[in-house]
């Protein structure tokens, strides 16, 4: 049960009313409850998807590893059904909650994710620079570190807030107990 308030269409205007009533989710009731922190939220969630230097699969790839790292359930289900939607398989996206590339480029892109994640975002000329070398560019860099950055924000806003998950629930990890914190391989 949500521990915070929650927002309704017929209780709210505009920009809100209407994402409510055309995506009621669960996660989405719960921020609407704060009408201006929703609609920023919404313009930089459009923000990562009209950035054009990661591709929607990179992106997912970005968001399932960093809800996995975090204990996100209600974003891992979100994402899993998200990321299908993208074309990533559910094998893949079992693979990237791991921090498990499907190729060089894609592990390249979990690595510098991890790196940003350990570091705080400190990270070497080295590290920028094999970043590089798997073919992204600076915009790309910055847009992992936006993907980060709203995934931070839903994960511990889902905490707190307790989001009762409304999408499938995403899978298990095999050789992962629930609630046992995933083996990180890739720091």
């Amino acid at each position: 049960m949500p521990r915070l308030q929650t927002a309704h269409p017929s209780s709210t205007t505009g920009v809100t009313a209407e994402v409510l009533t055309n995506s009621p989710i669960n996660i989405f009731k719960g921020l609407a409850a704060h009408p201006t922190l929703f609609e920023g939220f919404l313009a930089f969630s459009k923000s990562l998807t009209d950035g054009g230097a990661l591709t929607p699969i990179e992106r997912e790839i970005v968001m399932l590893f960093v809800s996995e790292i975090r204990d996100c359930d209600y974003c891992l289900a979100a994402h899993t059904v998200i990321s299908a939607k993208a074309g990533l398989s559910a094998e893949a996206a079992i693979k990237a909650r791991t921090g498990e590339g499907g190729d060089e480029k894609q592990q390249a892109l979990l690595d510098f994710t991890a790196i940003i994640l350990e570091s705080d975002g400190f990270v070497t000329d080295e590290e920028l620079d094999a970043f590089r070398s798997a073919g992204y560019n600076d915009r790309a860099a910055i847009e992992v570190i936006a993907c980060i950055t709203m995934m931070t924000f839903t994960n511990l806003f889902n905490h707190v807030h307790e989001t009762e998950i409304d999408f499938p629930e995403a899978p298990l990890i095999d050789g992962v107990d629930e609630g046992e914190p995933l083996p990180q391989t890739t720091f």
